[in-house]
């Protein structure tokens, strides 16, 4: 089932009314608290495919949650040569790793028509300090951060390509159940260039798993659209339980 698309009325829409809010920094919030954070939020016109969020060394200010859309940030090494750090769905956030040093390491990058709610970090911060409840979930959110980003080492270093791409495609489907879209059908968003630049794997091996995995009945692939024939399997060979963890998961 593919997302909607974003009218720009919606872009009002705050915090208590939004379907994400359970998904994202508003979580266990009260209706006061939620208004109160709501009026620190800033929201703009979508970003289109390809336009930037942010780019590497520019200062942070700010955090950013995906309203709708998908977002991709990735790194490049002193040859210029891109890593791809994780993939953000709606719900998710996106600059915590620029805190510490006060710029953004890496790059973001919409992969379609994506809207966003910016959060100034420093009104964040003052607000955190007379919200227990916020401040929770910012560390919650923090903590969440270290654990996928020690699930995506592991994953890149232990496992096989079958296990990687079949541990990657359940953690998406988990995350589209979580958004109220089929966990068993979706679009990807993201190339298959660039599912393997994440994974640590060639395009070329990424295609031959694709196509084994069709082969003994997990997936059936179709370009970007992807149904999952035999969801049970599929997370036996990723060793993931009914909810993956690890990866770049919900908020």
């Amino acid at each position: 089932m593919t997302p909607p698309t974003v009218k720009l009325s919606t872009l009002k829409t705050a915090c208590k009314n939004c379907k994400l809010h359970q998904l994202c920094l508003p979580l266990g919030l009260e209706n006061n608290d939620m208004e109160e954070l709501d009026k620190i939020i800033k929201r703009a016109k979508p970003y289109q495919k390809g336009e930037y969020l942010f780019q590497h060394g520019d200062n942070f200010d700010a955090l950013y949650a995906v309203r709708s859309g998908s977002v991709k940030t990735y790194s490049q090494d002193d040859n210029g040569d891109e890593q791809i750090t994780g993939f953000y769905l709606a719900g998710e956030i996106m600059g915590l790793d620029a805190v510490h040093q006060g710029s953004h390491p890496c790059s973001a990058i919409a992969l379609e028509t994506t809207s966003i709610c910016k959060i100034p970090f420093d009104h964040l911060e003052n607000l955190s300090t007379q919200l227990p409840s916020l401040q929770h979930q910012l560390l919650r959110i923090m903590s969440k951060e270290i654990t996928e980003d020690q699930a995506l080492l592991i994953l890149l270093g232990q496992k096989s390509a079958e296990e990687r791409v079949a541990a990657y495609l359940v953690n998406m489907s988990d995350r589209m159940e979580k958004r109220g879209f089929s966990p068993l059908e979706f679009n990807l968003s993201m190339s298959r260039k660039d599912i393997g630049n994440y994974l640590g794997l060639t395009i070329e091996t990424i295609s031959r798993t694709f196509s084994h995995l069709q082969q003994i009945g997990l997936i059936n692939p179709q370009r970007k659209h992807i149904e999952i024939v035999d969801s049970v399997e599929l997370r036996r060979l990723a060793g993931l339980p009914k909810i993956a963890c690890g990866m770049r998961s919900t908020a």
